[in-house]
């Protein structure tokens, strides 16, 4: 099933390992949740496919074992399933979740004001805590029931303030959720956040609801469909910009990054560097020391979404000389910063840099360990620098991959 000629494109390779198994365009498309004509273009080659998340799913659909067949890439990545590693906080996240709308209110509730200050002091702790959702899953049952109480008790414009700190709330529910969870208790997470800021009738509430929805959309692999998302925020947020509220100009900017991701996850350069750019403009607007409380944006999150970007479009070289321009110690976000050195590992990696890459994998364990452990493309690394490492080598990749919970 693996004896392509080194020339086939990735199309021709789905193709016949479709055609192969007698599956039709239609079967296939279907499986991964796309159309037909999408499809059809794949393999053609009249659309390029890079995006990890769908060359996953059509690996699985395919029966293979490793991107790379699909890909005809040097660099292996192996096929996960999918790829979630639970946590033992989602039970009692799910129970409050499933029930906190049907219990009947306390006799007092938190005011809008407390429930605000409670979800921003979550989102600090998700951004500071190593062990960021250990720390945030053991408050986010209560905090999730203590903000449905507080919608159903308060009336007119405290309604309004509550909800908008409810979707506050569901939008670090998501992100505590993902990979470690189902895919449909996420999407209620999500769905719920931006209910909430629809109902919060605050045009930056609901351009934050359209942001975590479009990074919904992108982790499943619609990636047009986030970024039409991602530009209705924009439209949203985008009559207060005059007034340069720092939270107003971080979410127009943040919905700048989410856009260019979602093209640099789909091999799409261009767009991706224009929204970057525009990023980089805004980040520019906002006062020395500040970073968005929830997105963690800033001009160091917009350099680290370069070089994500930069890994996203297969270009490492570029990735670790984007990478080499930032100091890690401006970066607020201890998430954001394991982020940075995750995607430093993965392009050193694609370099066949194998030190380089365990070294630095590691680092961003170290720093959150939580942050690399549940993350499936940073444990597939892990799996891969353990097959790889040689010498020396193999026993710091080997206890690497056993902290991680993947070794062999």
């Amino acid at each position: 099933m693996t004896d392509f000629p080194a020339e086939l494109t990735t199309g021709e390779r789905i193709r016949m390992l479709r055609e192969r198994q007698g599956k039709s365009r239609a079967v296939v498309a279907g499986l991964v949740g796309r159309s037909v004509e999408w499809l059809k273009k794949i393999e053609t080659g009249e659309r390029e496919l890079r995006n990890v998340t769908l060359l996953n799913k059509l690996a699985q659909v395919l029966h293979v074992d490793n991107l790379s067949v699909l890909t005809g890439a040097d660099v292996s990545f192996p096929v996960t399933d999918t790829g979630k590693l639970s946590h033992p906080a989602v039970p009692l996240i799910r129970d409050a979740m499933h029930t906190a709308a049907f219990q009947p209110a306390p006799a007092t509730v938190a005011t809008p004001e407390e429930l605000r200050g409670r979800v921003e002091q979550a989102w600090l702790l998700w951004h500071t805590d190593r062990h960021q959702r250990t720390a945030v899953g053991a408050i986010l049952p209560d905090l999730i029931r203590t903000a449905h109480a507080t919608v159903r008790v308060v009336t007119g414009v405290q309604r309004r303030q509550a909800q908008a700190a409810m979707g506050d709330l569901y939008r670090l529910v998501q992100r505590m959720l993902a990979h470690i969870c189902e895919p449909e208790l996420y999407w209620i997470a999500l769905d719920r956040a931006r209910a909430a800021g629809e109902d919060a009738d605050q045009p930056l509430s609901l351009a934050l609801g359209a942001w975590t929805v479009s990074i919904g959309q992108r982790a499943a692999g619609f990636t047009e469909e986030a970024v039409r998302t991602a530009e209705l925020g924009l439209d949203v947020i985008r009559p207060l910009l005059e007034d340069g509220k720092p939270e107003v100009v971080a979410a127009y900017g943040q919905l700048h990054l989410q856009i260019a991701c979602s093209y640099g996850l789909d091999g799409q350069s261009g767009p991706a560097g224009r929204h970057l750019d525009e990023a980089g403009r805004a980040a520019n607007r906002l006062p020395a020391g500040y970073w968005h409380p929830q997105s963690a944006f800033a001009e160091s999150n917009v350099h680290v979404h370069a070089v994500s970007i930069a890994v996203g479009l297969a270009k490492p070289g570029e990735a670790l000389m984007k990478a080499d321009t930032i100091d890690p110690q401006t970066i607020g976000s201890l998430e954001r910063r394991s982020r940075l050195l995750l995607d430093v590992a993965y392009s050193h990696h694609l370099k066949k840099e194998t030190a380089a890459a365990v070294h630095y994998l590691g680092e961003a364990a170290r720093l959150t360990p939580e942050g690399v452990r549940f993350v499936p493309g940073a444990r597939a690394l892990a799996v891969q620098l353990e097959k790889t490492a040689k010498g020396p080598l193999k026993a710091s990749a080997v206890a690497l991959s056993e902290s991680l919970g993947v070794a062999a």
